[in-house]
């Protein structure tokens, strides 16, 4: 099986969309994540998650970015072409995300530009969406990414 060709920076159309996949979430991966990254009462026991402004156990906005991060590295970078990103902007967190739920993702390409400094590297502006498997956005955020130009 021969792999795709690369995508260069000259490849990226604004307004093209890259669905990147799906990601579950279960408790125990919750209760995991959180206990290491981001121990809240509401990520990390579903009892007093009860009686917080949640009512249950809910996933760190981090795991759910985490994730998102998995799949964007598995199914959307090209490793041949991706130079790194500066970060992200705008990254929100609209809905909570529950142990049982499927969130599905997808970025855009928001706009492109040529790099100033550096010709061989051209920036992509991405709008990152995640919606959970009744169709609610969960999560939002902007991104940057340096991706390598078509050689001359």
């Amino acid at each position: 099986m021969t792999s795709p060709p690369p995508r260069y920076w000259e490849d990226y159309e604004v307004g093209q969309r890259f669905d990147i996949g799906s990601t579950s979430f279960t408790a125990d991966e919750i209760v995991d994540f959180a206990r290491q990254f981001d121990p809240q009462s509401f990520h990390v026991d579903a009892e007093a998650a009860k009686k917080s402004l949640f009512g249950d156990l809910v996933a760190s906005g981090w795991h759910v970015a985490s994730k998102l991060m998995r799949l964007f590295v598995d199914n959307y970078i090209d490793h041949r072409t991706a130079l790194g990103s500066p970060g992200l902007d705008e990254l929100r967190w609209l809905k909570p995300v529950r142990p049982g739920d499927t969130l599905t993702a997808w970025v855009e390409c928001a706009d492109k530009v040529p790099s100033k400094s550096r010709p061989q590297m051209g920036v992509v502006h991405e709008h990152w969406r995640a919606t959970n498997q009744k169709g609610e956005l969960v999560m939002t955020a902007k991104g940057i990414n340096m991706v390598r130009r078509r050689p001359a």
